[in-house]
């Protein structure tokens, strides 16, 4: 694994980039991944999106199929991906602290 280190923080990361425990998720880490995300604020549909996928992530040790994550925050696919440029495997998932999903998210 290699290492990331932002605002005195040092993570641990995946070839993908993806925190290597949901238990070292933090608001450092939060904003390296906006950052590296390329979005400039985070909006409370953000949040809402990442809070969901924390909460199923705790509950099922997954992360949620699309559709799921669609319907449990009432946003359609397209608007998660506009929250998200990278998608929301690659974009959502990384930012809420969720290792990388191996099916279709």
């Amino acid at each position: 694994m290699r290492t990331v280190e932002f605002m005195g923080k040092t993570f641990a990361v995946d070839e993908d980039g993806f925190i290597d425990a949901y238990d070292n998720w933090c608001d450092e880490w939060v904003q390296w991944v906006q950052k590296e995300e390329g979005i400039e604020e985070l909006t409370d549909e953000h949040w809402k999106v990442i809070e969901v996928l924390r909460q199923y992530y705790v509950r099922n040790g997954i992360a949620p199929l699309i559709r799921l994550l669609c319907k449990m925050t009432g946003f359609d696919i397209k608007y998660i991906c506009l929250l998200f440029p990278s998608g929301p495997a690659n974009g959502a998932c990384k930012i809420a602290g969720l290792p990388k999903p191996t099916g279709c998210v």
